[in-house]
C-alpha cells in the first residue's frame, strides 16, 4: 500500500482493515487498530472475526476479475441497537459462546439475551453453550 493510500485511510473516522487473499491482516487504520487491541484483551486472535463482531462489513477487493483481498469496513458510530448488538456479540465472544455467562456479565437474564439475539438475527448455532 502506497504512502498516499495509507494517509487517506488513516484520516478516516471509519475503521478500515485490509486482508490479503490468504486472510492475513495487511493494514489497519487507527480506528480499526483500536478495535483489534480490544479484541486481543477479550481473547481472540482472529482479526477479521473480531472486526465483524464489532459491526464490520467485509467487502471483496478486486483488480478486474482477480481477487486481491478483502477489506473490513467499520462504521464510526451506529444506532443504539447497533451498539447493544455489538456489546452482546463481544461478550459472547469473550465467554466462548456461553449464554449463561454472557447474560450474567451483561446483567440480564438468559431469556432476555436469547430474545435480543433472535431480534438481531444472531441466534447461536446448536454447538453454542447455554
Amino acid at each position: 500500500m502506497d504512502l498516499m493510500g495509507r494517509a487517506v485511510l488513516d484520516a478516516l473516522d471509519r475503521g478500515v482493515a485490509v486482508f490479503d487473499p490468504g486472510g492475513r491482516l495487511v493494514y489497519a487504520n487507527p480506528p480499526a487498530r483500536r478495535l483489534l487491541e480490544n479484541a486481543e484483551s477479550i481473547g481472540t486472535s482472529d482479526a477479521k472475526q473480531a472486526l465483524q463482531v464489532s459491526g464490520g462489513r467485509a467487502v471483496p477487493l478486486r483488480a478486474g476479475e482477480t481477487m486481491i483481498g478483502e477489506a473490513v469496513l467499520i462504521d464510526a458510530a451506529g444506532t443504539l441497537a447497533d451498539q447493544e448488538r455489538h456489546v452482546i456479540l463481544e461478550t459472547l465472544l469473550a465467554t466462548g459462546g456461553r449464554l449463561a455467562e454472557a447474560a450474567r456479565r451483561l446483567g440480564i437474564s438468559r431469556t432476555t439475551l436469547w430474545r435480543r439475539l433472535k431480534m438481531y438475527g444472531d441466534v447461536p448455532h446448536a454447538g453454542v453453550h447455554r
